[in-house]
């Protein structure tokens, strides 16, 4: 008897009358909380480290904003002088070294005295900075489409496991038929085609049939307007990842498909359908789980071009600007709010990785 044969039979007798809810019950009454405190304060180093990278990589190029500035200011006709932009500087606070201009980033964002003027004017004892770029505080800045961004990363997030995981099962059930031809193809070309090469066909093809290229988001025009509007950035931004989820998922099922323990399984008359999905599928579905945080960041910032291209008011474009005109502050306050949610993500994958498979604890030893 190999171990997934010991583990599926160890699954059947440990408590067959337990419900799912007794299930979720007991997997969180563990050793789960412990282990998510530990991570948390594994958070706190891990951010403090990208927040360093971030405030030496934004500052890397030649220059600082100011430069970009007066590159604008001269382009347009206007003379700065050298007295003037080393007073820009002064105001700015970039006349300061790196190290003292990240200690103040860092210790204003923790902690803002009530004294201060900053504190009597936002009523915030946390600081972001100001944007250059925008004339704006940072966090003002961000607020703007953090939300939008998040909520559209989580609608993204939804269809391609909604869509993939079904094809990905019937492919692997239907080896070499034609309807698994036909997705395998459908798939190669959503991960070989640009997703700005496929936005511009799409809102060319929505505007020869509507008259509409559908381009941003009606966000204030209700329900019906604003799922119209995000026809096209679902399925441009949805199909890569959603192929790739496809293979990996299709992958896996044929593999835990050919396993001993289904054969197993199917002497013992165990139903077909429950040896796909409470074994096989469980099983196969472990990688795509654990890539969550990684689906979850490139989401976030990796479909800029599809963004500017659609015109859509995300967080990717904003945070090009900000690298742009070396705007270090609001660039690195993207970054980090990027950075939490995908070490968040990281933590929400591992919970539901621990709870699909029962080999995996937190404390150490086995099931």
């Amino acid at each position: 008897m190999d171990t997934n044969t010991a583990v599926m039979e160890n699954m059947e007798s440990n408590n067959p009358k337990k419900t799912f809810w007794e299930a979720v019950k007991d997997f969180f009454g563990k050793d789960l909380v412990q282990y998510i405190f530990k991570r948390v304060l594994m958070f706190i180093p891990t951010i403090f480290l990208v927040s360093i990278l971030t405030f030496f990589v934004i500052q890397l190029p030649p220059g600082d904003f100011v430069s970009s500035h007066i590159s604008s200011m001269l382009t347009s006709g206007e003379m700065v002088s050298e007295a003037e932009a080393q007073a820009m500087r002064e105001d700015y606070g970039l006349d300061k070294p790196f190290v003292v201009q990240y200690v103040k980033w860092v210790k204003d964002i923790i902690w803002t005295p009530t004294d201060s003027s900053y504190y009597r004017i936002n009523h915030s004892h946390h600081n972001w900075k100001y944007s250059f770029s925008y004339g704006q505080n940072v966090w003002t800045v961000i607020a703007e489409r953090l939300g939008i961004t998040v909520g559209i990363t989580a609608i993204i997030m939804v269809f391609q496991y909604a869509v993939s995981i079904p094809i990905a099962i019937y492919s692997a059930t239907h080896q070499y038929s034609v309807g698994d031809y036909i997705f395998s193809v459908i798939g190669f070309l959503g991960a070989a085609i640009p997703n700005f090469i496929l936005a511009i066909v799409l809102m060319y093809l929505s505007y020869k049939w509507t008259g509409d290229p559908n381009l941003g988001l009606e966000l204030k025009s209700g329900v019906g307007p604003f799922l119209k509007s995000l026809i096209i950035p679902l399925i441009v931004i949805g199909t890569s990842g959603t192929c790739g989820i496809i293979r990996s998922v299709r992958a896996q099922m044929l593999d835990e498909i050919g396993r001993q323990y289904t054969l197993t399984a199917r002497a013992k008359g165990v139903k077909e359908s429950k040896i796909i999905m409470k074994y096989c599928f469980r099983a196969a579905i472990n990688p795509t789980v654990s890539g969550l945080g990684g689906i979850l960041s490139s989401l976030f910032s990796g479909s800029t071009v599809t963004a500017l291209v659609l015109n859509l008011q995300l967080q990717g474009p904003q945070l090009l600007k900000a690298l742009q005109t070396q705007d270090m502050y609001l660039a690195g306050a993207i970054v980090m709010v990027q950075a939490i949610l995908v070490v968040v993500g990281i933590l929400l994958s591992d919970i539901a990785l621990a709870f699909l498979d029962p080999r995996i604890r937190y404390s150490g030893g086995s099931r």
